[in-house]
């Protein structure tokens, strides 16, 4: 079935008038990893990689699931990410701080869009005000509130002045290394931008120029990248959506790379196979067992604390993730983010748990080996996981095993992913399985939003401490002193955890080597990534030299 499809996906790649021809035959990619030259770098005519879903055709309102695609045809005013210790001006210049609520972007010069059209600061100021004031989407957040941006000024065709309601230290470092800039010739005339399906123009390496929904995606570089011209002509990437099915395509050669981590258990097996290498990452994703702290009894800080304290995370990496992961006894957010208190600790200890549900009421009455509660209700609890991660089913049930030890029971209950998306909206839960991506765990502006959305914590429920703590960091106009009361934030959410870590996976992604070898992991995105297919003076520009 899988070859079938690649073999249509060939075949309309052939077809299309846009594609050159080299970049259409199916055996393109056998010319891959040749070096010319003139350049001495790596290049490759085309690339089939294989992604786990499709998010639509890349409009960042409908789907933001797979940023790494954006990457491809959007930039940012500085990169690579908020995730890294010292992003890089990208289509800035320089950003300069003038105060602590000023500052000024200069752009660079001579960058168009991929329609031709001159990128200027218009499509500065008008990204930052569409994104403020317009629908909400994923980056709303950080212009409206975390940080609140109160004005954007186009000063002149390359000088943006943004000016902030509260201290703003990190606005280069994180809103601007996080926030993809839009067309304003194209997005100012959009009037419902959930109900736009154009492929999307950037300024960014590869042009978006054919998407088949639930088959590919086929993108084409752009020569005239102010970054240099990418290396490969064309990535075409058929959406395979069983795991199971994508490593067949890969160890097959009917793809050159997958753009998903391998399973643990097929780890030592690909390493083995000809032609084929594997790379370590750090995603910085987790994966949680989130918990419903506006309900009893989880809205009791102290029972919280008392579930993390009777999770063994080592047990359950070593069993479930065969070690290829980290056991999340460090907590909330993730421990490679730069942004994290290294100090953190969750660790395992059973007789604390005991302890903490003793003095909040809840015994054993009867001796059948789970616990009462004051009126005699047994401290039942539901545990949802959905049936696309078996890890997580497997997690959810050594879970039940280790809750039990403490005299609480759990029942697990299955569902299909669709309904486990709606949970946190719907607040019909008890527990569920669920992981974060990098946006959520390594960047800190988030961490602070994330008590303020419901996510985390709900905007107005008393939290007093956090409360506090907050507006001290709002008001705080040094980087490295906001920086150490985010680590008191922190060090307060793992003492009373709505999310509670079970491990930091090692993300290993897979290639053929012979088709191309000059993949470059970006924190928080993997391999497939603008980065892995630019000049190294691009990846020096960005500070990821490889």
């Amino acid at each position: 079935m899988i070859a079938a499809s690649l073999l249509a996906l060939a075949v309309v790649t052939a077809g299309c008038s846009s594609a050159k021809p080299e970049a259409a035959a199916p055996k393109d990619s056998a010319a891959a990893g040749t070096t010319t030259a003139a350049s001495k770098e790596p290049h490759a005519d085309q690339l089939k990689i294989a992604v786990p879903a499709d998010v639509g055709p890349l409009n960042l309102y409908l789907n933001s699931g797979n940023e790494g695609l954006l990457e491809l045809v959007y930039d940012k005013l500085f990169a690579p990410s908020p995730f890294v210790k010292d992003p890089q001006p990208w289509l800035a210049e320089s950003a300069k701080q003038l105060d602590d609520l000023n500052w000024v972007v200069k752009l660079r010069q001579g960058i168009a869009w991929q329609d031709g059209k001159p990128f200027t600061a218009d499509d500065v100021k008008f990204t930052f005000d569409y994104y403020r004031d317009g629908p909400s989407n994923r980056y709303t957040h950080h212009v409206s509130e975390v940080p609140s941006i109160k004005t954007i000024t186009a000063e002149d065709a390359s000088t943006v002045k943004f000016t902030c309601a509260y201290a703003c230290p990190t606005l280069a470092s994180i809103t601007m290394a996080d926030l993809p800039i839009l067309p304003k010739h194209i997005w100012e005339k959009v009037e419902n931008p959930r109900k736009f399906t154009d492929l999307p123009i950037g300024t960014g390496p590869y042009k978006l120029v054919e998407y088949k929904a639930d088959q590919y995606y086929r993108f084409e570089a752009n020569p005239n990248y102010f970054q240099g011209k990418p290396l490969v002509d064309s990535l075409v990437m058929p959406i395979i959506k069983d795991p199971a099915a994508m490593f067949n395509a890969l160890r097959s050669g009917e793809v050159d790379a997958a753009g998903k981590g391998l399973p643990p258990e097929l780890l030592e097996t690909f390493k083995k196979l000809p032609n084929m290498k594997v790379v370590n990452t750090s995603d910085m994703t987790l994966v949680e067992l989130r918990v419903n702290y506006e309900k009893a009894p989880f809205n009791q800080p102290e029972f919280r604390q008392a579930l993390s304290y009777a999770v063994d995370r080592k047990s359950i990496n070593d069993t479930v993730m065969l070690g290829q992961a980290k056991p999340g006894l460090q907590g909330y957010p993730h421990p490679d983010s730069p942004w994290t208190n290294p100090n953190l600790s969750t660790p395992f200890d059973l007789a604390k748990a005991k302890e903490l549900l003793d003095k909040l009421g809840y015994t054993d009455k009867n001796g059948d080996s789970v616990r009462e509660d004051a009126n005699g209700q047994p401290l039942e609890l539901n545990l949802k996981a959905p049936t696309t991660e078996p890890t997580w089913i497997r997690t959810a049930e050594l879970l039940k095993d280790q809750f039990a030890q403490a005299g609480i029971k759990v029942t697990v209950e299955v569902l299909d992913s669709a309904t486990i998306s709606t949970l946190l909206q719907s607040r019909k839960f008890d527990m569920y399985m669920n992981n974060i991506v990098p946006h959520g765990v390594a960047d800190p502006d988030q961490f602070v939003m994330s008590h303020r959305s419901g996510y985390l914590w709900t905007k107005g429920l008393p939290y007093p401490e956090m409360d506090a703590l907050t507006d001290k960091w709002m008001k705080e106009p040094s980087v490295e002193k906001r920086k150490q009361i985010s680590f008191e934030m922190q060090t307060l959410f793992n003492k009373q955890p709505t999310s509670i870590v079970m491990y930091y996976p090692k993300e290993n992604y897979a290639f053929r080597s012979d088709k191309y070898d000059n993949w470059l992991e970006s924190p928080g995105f993997g391999i497939v990534e603008k980065l892995s297919f630019l000049p190294a003076s691009a990846r020096k520009a960005a500070g990821l030299a490889k």
